[in-house]
């Protein structure tokens, strides 16, 4: 059963980007049995001295680009024209998804 026959997308070597409450080891032995790359931030979980071991992967700047997709949905689900979807004709809804963009960037430019 390949990708090509089921128009799936092809997830074996994909990051998978989680909170720091899921890093145990059975979630990451899960995970890399389904062929994803666990990108989980290590808890240190009140410890005194690092954890002996191997260091676990840990990508910042794929984590980073998380937290600021996360960023840009909560801002959009603030809007409730947007977040309710009362335009019924599609132009209309994605010309009112880019007016929200725009004062989203024009909020950040701005220092709000």
């Amino acid at each position: 059963m390949g990708c090509k026959n089921h128009r799936m997308l092809p997830l074996r070597g994909a990051y998978l980007n989680l909170d720091d409450g899921f890093g145990s080891a059975h979630n990451r032995k899960c995970m890399f049995h389904a062929g994803l790359i666990p990108n989980i931030p290590e808890n240190p979980r009140n410890r005194k001295r690092a954890k002996r071991g191997r260091k676990r992967l840990f990508n910042a700047v794929i984590h980073a680009l998380r937290l600021r997709v996360e960023r840009t949905f909560a801002w959009e689900d603030k809007l409730k024209r947007l977040l309710l979807r009362f335009e019924r004709i599609q132009q209309r809804h994605y010309g009112m998804k880019l007016m929200a963009y725009t004062l989203i960037n024009l909020r950040a430019f701005r220092g709000a």
